[in-house]
C-alpha cells in the first residue's frame, strides 16, 4: 500500500530566520525545511511550497487565506505546516473549517540553523502526527500535540498548552 504524501507548507517563522552576527537582525531566509527532512532520511513522500517568507507577526488575513486555499486545492490530504509560534493557533483558527486534512502546525523556538534548535524535532513530530491524528487541525510543539483549534502559546514559559 502506497502512504499518502505529506504537502509541507513552509511560511517563514523562527524556523526560519538566519542572524549574520551579534549587531545584525534576523531575516527569513531560503526554507531549510526540505534539508532538515533530507538530514533526516524522511522517506516518506512528501512536496514542500515555499509559500511565504514572514515573521508569524507579520501575517494578515489575506497571508491565512491564502495558507488555507493552497492547502484546499492540494491534492494531499495530509500537510505540515512550518509556522512562526506567536500567531500560529491564529492561523490554525484559521484553517478550522477545511475538512478531510489531517493539518500539523509545527514551528521552534529557536532558528533550525543553530545547533541547540527543537527545530528538527518539532518538524518529526509533525510528520508522525499527520500520519497518525485523524482529519483535523494540531499543533505539534514541545513534545506534546495539541488540538489547534483550542491550544494557546503561554509566552511566559514558552510552550504551548491547552486553553
Amino acid at each position: 500500500m502506497a502512504l499518502p504524501p505529506i504537502l509541507v507548507v513552509t511560511t517563514g517563522g523562527t524556523i526560519d530566520k538566519q542572524y549574520f552576527d551579534a549587531l545584525s537582525e534576523y531575516q527569513i531566509a531560503e526554507s531549510v525545511i526540505g534539508r532538515l527532512l533530507k538530514i533526516a532520511r524522511v522517506t516518506h513522500p512528501f512536496r514542500v511550497i515555499e509559500l511565504m517568507r514572514k515573521d508569524s507577526l507579520e501575517l494578515t488575513d489575506a497571508d491565512r487565506a491564502l495558507i488555507a486555499a493552497t492547502i484546499a486545492d492540494a491534492p494531499e490530504t495530509h500537510v505540515v505546516i512550518t509556522h512562526g509560534t506567536d500567531t500560529m493557533t491564529q492561523t490554525a483558527r484559521a484553517l478550522g473549517h477545511l475538512t478531510g486534512k489531517t493539518i500539523v502546525l509545527a514551528g521552534a523556538l529557536a532558528p533550525a540553523r543553530f545547533s541547540e534548535s527543537d527545530a528538527s524535532f518539532n518538524l518529526g513530530m509533525a510528520f508522525a502526527c499527520c500520519q497518525s491524528a485523524p482529519p483535523g487541525v494540531w499543533i505539534t510543539m514541545n513534545g506534546s500535540v495539541f488540538n489547534g483549534l483550542t491550544a494557546r502559546k503561554d509566552r511566559a514559559a514558552g510552550t504551548f498548552v491547552e486553553s
